[in-house]
């Protein structure tokens, strides 16, 4: 039976002496996702990718990719044959052109795919005679790009990959992406600090900071559950104590009072009503919004 998740973390813990790095990180990676990892600088998301590729041990919890602990040294090899792996650095050999690298890396992979070559050598408009020390960093982003998707690779791992280029590169290399997904049925993990491009393609996410997961859930799902509540008084706001679940923050500005659920607006209507404000108004909000609240809610 094919496993539902393609990465499963539960408690995953990493200590490197006394920065504890991933604090009981738990995650789900459904098949056949987009799945965005957002988090701030330091927050640990390339330490979790280190451990999910084998190399990095974890200190506590388990990982598992495709079913397969990904701590086991004969496992952590099964799991990179079937997963590509692009970082910011892209490890690119410069002496190269660009069709002696696809001709390099093609050789020492069995399920190289020359359709899926010749579709992103054309959508992607790279040079096949340039050398590679040649190429703008969006050329040398979508170079990568092209080497891991046409491997033929179940699971795509990627590390800030469009960090500093600019719009057109990027959505080029989102619209790749989306593409493999829909076509080849490609695990897409998608580590970025970069809101809107999580937010254009992403089915699913996970918003993590200081180690540990904070949001966690299908896109779809969470904009619907996250809701401002913004009330407004006649005088100053006053100070409540919600008793409803969900309620993730309280704001007082004067005479308006500001409540973030995360379990939608109805339950906390009548608690707000109560209150006799003068007007009350549900306001959708932004994935941007989600996670600037949930990593300022962190302490």
């Amino acid at each position: 039976m094919t496993e539902p998740f393609v990465i499963e973390t539960a408690e995953l813990r990493k200590r490197y002496g006394s920065v504890e790095a991933l604090r009981g990180l738990t995650l789900q990676v459904p098949r056949g996702s987009i799945f965005g990892f957002l988090g701030r600088n330091g927050a640990g998301k390339t330490t979790t990718i280190k451990i999910l590729l084998g190399m990095a041990r974890p200190s506590g919890g388990q990982a598992r990719v495709f079913d397969l602990p990904a701590d086991a040294p004969d496992a952590s090899v099964a799991i990179r044959r079937r997963a590509a792996f692009v970082s910011d650095e892209k490890g690119l050999v410069d002496y190269m052109d660009v069709a002696a690298m696809i001709r390099f890396t093609a050789a020492f992979f069995p399920r190289w795919r020359p359709d899926l070559e010749q579709r992103y050598l054309r959508a992607f408009e790279l040079p096949v005679d340039r050398k590679i020390k040649a190429l703008s960093r969006g050329m040398r982003t979508k170079l990568a790009l092209l080497l891991a998707l046409c491997r033929g690779a179940e699971l795509l791992v990627l590390d800030e990959p469009t960090e500093g280029l600019d719009p057109a590169a990027t959505e080029a290399v989102l619209q790749a992406l989306v593409a493999d997904v829909a076509s080849e049925g490609t695990t897409v993990f998608l580590s970025s600090h970069q809101i809107a491009d999580v937010d254009q393609i992403a089915d699913h996410l996970a918003i993590i900071d200081r180690g540990r997961a904070l949001v966690a859930g299908s896109l779809d799902d969470l904009r619907h559950r996250f809701r401002r509540i913004q009330l407004v008084f006649d005088g100053a706001a006053p100070s409540p104590a919600f008793r409803t679940p969900g309620v993730e923050r309280v704001r007082r500005e004067g005479r308006v009072l500001t409540v973030l659920s995360s379990a939608g607006g109805e339950g906390i209507l009548d608690e707000a009503r109560a209150l006799n404000p003068v007007s009350v108004e549900v306001l959708p909000i932004t994935l941007k919004d989600i996670f600037l609240e949930a990593v300022a809610v962190e302490v």
